[in-house]
């Protein structure tokens, strides 16, 4: 399942590595993006893979992004882990609206 989210940039994670069972090398990175929901807004990604690290360190935090990710689930002991694998990222071309405090006003001089 491919899926899409957008927000922004809160924690970029360190770099892990380690050998599968197969004796092969791998690399992770992940990030973390909140999304601006009132419920769970920060969602950890992540980024599996030399290319796909690349990629990811092209962004920084305080950034607004829209990744592309798969979501998949094993089970383990009985239990279900879920992981979010991001396959591509790139900077959204949205505006974000601040948020206004109740000591700031807006002046737009429309009349209504």
């Amino acid at each position: 399942m491919s899926l899409e989210i957008k927000g922004k940039i809160t924690k970029k994670l360190p770099v892990e590595s380690g050998t599968s069972k197969a004796g092969k090398e791998w690399r992770k990175g992940g990030l973390v993006v909140d999304t601006g929901s009132d419920y769970n807004p920060e969602v950890c990604l992540s980024f599996f893979g030399d290319e796909k690290l690349e990629m990811l360190s092209k962004f920084k935090e305080g950034q607004i992004v829209k990744v592309l990710f798969n979501v998949s689930s094993r089970e383990y002991n009985g239990k279900y882990f879920h992981n979010l694998d991001a396959w591509k990222i790139d900077l959204d071309g949205g505006v974000v609206s601040p948020v206004l405090n109740s000591n700031d006003t807006e002046s737009d001089d429309l009349p209504f």
